[in-house]
């Protein structure tokens, strides 16, 4: 790892890496009498891209979901920004800074592009719901700050074309890019990415690939995410964390990853879904 201190590290490429932002400390999950995570420690550190990889079946999905707050693990402990992390709910993290997008996409269809990423304001806004529903003084002025908020991640993703139209009408790919949209649109500290690049032709994995690295850079937004296209892990993260049935055998950088012994024989193996 190049310059690693607990002030943060300095990339190949000679970006900075901030000191820890969210760690994860011997966490192990149950459902039932079976374990989906054992025993897992690793951070996530500020200005990274994080990675985590793993064939079918290791448990990143959950674990993707502890570090959201979907899940509490029974053993271990998560902390975010220097401070312990308790049960939360959905609305609770996300006021933390913590947002992301799914596997499986979770738009509202008949919704129009613009309004879908509005919803990711929502923990944002301020006013009470009379005056957001009679629309003047400080609800006018709020909502306003918000859709130009909105109106320049459309145009940073270069979705203008589709502001209006219902997110139902529109094909795969751009179903994505308007979910990353709506977590942008919290302006998250922490950005959780469950498989991107799942489903998309190449054209689209590129397209992703450099909105992904644009928001860490130009946002410096903190992302961690998961993806099973080890082409694209590798081009993109500074770090990577493996996982092999809910447990850690890697960690480190994507070349160090690339060369652990343990991780090759994982993904020579046969799948465990």
């Amino acid at each position: 790892m190049n310059q690693m201190n607990p002030d943060g590290y300095t990339t190949a490429d000679g970006r900075k890496i901030g000191p820890v932002l969210m760690e994860m400390k011997n966490i192990t999950l149950r459902f039932g009498g079976v374990k989906a995570i054992t025993d897992i420690s690793f951070d996530i550190r500020e200005g990274e891209i994080r990675a985590i990889i793993g064939p079918n079946g290791a448990g990143k999905s959950s674990m993707l979901n502890v570090i959201s707050g979907f899940y509490v693990p029974q053993e271990g402990e998560v902390w975010f920004k220097g401070h312990r992390r308790g049960p939360m709910r959905p609305y609770q993290v996300a006021r933390l800074g913590i947002a992301r997008t799914f596997q499986n996409i979770a738009l509202f269809d008949g919704m129009s592009v613009l309004d879908n990423i509005m919803t990711g304001r929502l923990t944002l806004m301020k006013s009470g719901l009379f005056s957001q529903a009679m629309w003047w003084g400080r609800a006018e002025r709020e909502e306003t700050g918000h859709r130009e908020k909105v109106e320049k991640i459309i145009d940073f993703l270069e979705i203008q074309s589709i502001r209006k139209t219902p997110v139902g009408r529109l094909p795969y790919g751009l179903k994505k890019r308007v979910e990353l949209a709506r977590a942008l649109a919290a302006e998250p500290r922490l950005l959780l990415l469950d498989e991107p690049m799942a489903g998309m032709n190449v054209e689209e994995k590129e397209d992703m690939c450099r909105f992904i690295l644009d928001v860490n850079d130009e946002f410096g937004t903190t992302i961690a995410l998961i993806e099973h296209d080890m082409g694209v892990v590798m081009d993109l993260s500074d770090r990577v964390v493996v996982m092999d049935y809910g447990k850690k055998i890697g960690d480190g950088t994507p070349e160090e990853v690339r060369n652990n012994p343990d991780v090759i024989n994982a993904y020579l193996g046969v799948s465990h879904d």
